[in-house]
């Protein structure tokens, strides 16, 4: 099975490498893996809610599109189970627009003949991942005031999910 790779090699935020050609066409890279991300909103999407409760970075860094939907997931089920399906209304404010790229390096016997080594290494599209600045707004869930608190434990829970640690902010809406 196909493992991930350790995303430690990816975190930091850095001007992407793009592919320079003579040729426009092949400046680019050719095709992007499907983002993971089922929903960017769940709940109630009509309601007009009393608050907002806002998960913010602390740190600058790239977030794969895997972690944000593993969130996602989390925040939702428990904000479902708490409230209800009407009780909320949940949105992921961040997208993952930045291309992650690989080149495969195979290691054993008969290597030698599937390799190019680190001649043409522009490498494979992966997966994606969220640029993401300090402060910036990850998610938000608007509720009621009687949620507030299962607004922070949910939003609490996907930060742990996370790749930075994060803070948590209630405003009125």
């Amino acid at each position: 099975m196909a493992k991930l790779k350790k995303f430690s090699a990816y975190r930091n935020l850095e001007r992407p490498y793009t592919r320079i050609s003579k040729f426009r066409k092949k400046s680019f890279i050719r095709s992007t893996p499907p983002s993971k991300i089922a929903r960017f909103e769940s709940g109630d999407v009509n309601k007009k809610f009393e608050y907002k409760v806002n998960l913010m970075s602390k740190e600058a860094l790239q977030i794969r599109h895997n972690a944000i939907e593993a969130g996602r997931q989390t925040c939702n089920r428990l904000l479902e189970k708490m409230l209800g399906k009407n009780g909320y209304f949940f949105k992921i404010r961040i997208y993952p627009h930045h291309i992650l790229r690989e080149n495969p390096l195979a290691a054993g016997a008969g290597a030698d003949r599937m390799s190019t080594g680190m001649k043409k290494s522009f490498g494979k599209a992966i997966g994606s991942a969220a640029q993401v600045k300090i402060g910036q707004v990850l998610a938000t869930v608007s509720l009621d005031k009687q949620g507030i608190k299962v607004g922070k434990e949910a939003l609490k829970k996907m930060g742990h999910k996370m790749p930075c640690s994060c803070r948590i902010e209630a405003v009125e809406a």
